[in-house]
């Protein structure tokens, strides 16, 4: 049980695929899978995909900066 604990809270759900993924980057508040990031750098702009990154990508929000 402990394993299953530790192994679920090294991962992070990724904001373009909505999956619980172990690696990948944060980009302000959100992650991004390494699969999903690899996929978005070689999708070309008018690859359909492309519209559902960039709707996908819309879910991030720029932290509010409290001084």
């Amino acid at each position: 049980m402990s394993s299953l604990f530790a192994h679920s809270h090294l991962e992070e759900t990724c904001v373009i695929c909505d999956q619980l993924k172990p690696k990948g980057i944060h980009l302000y508040t959100s992650f991004i899978c390494t699969e999903c990031e690899n996929d978005l750098i070689r999708t070309e702009i008018n690859d359909p995909k492309y519209k559902y990154f960039l709707k996908q990508l819309k879910k991030i929000t720029t932290p509010e900066i409290f001084s």
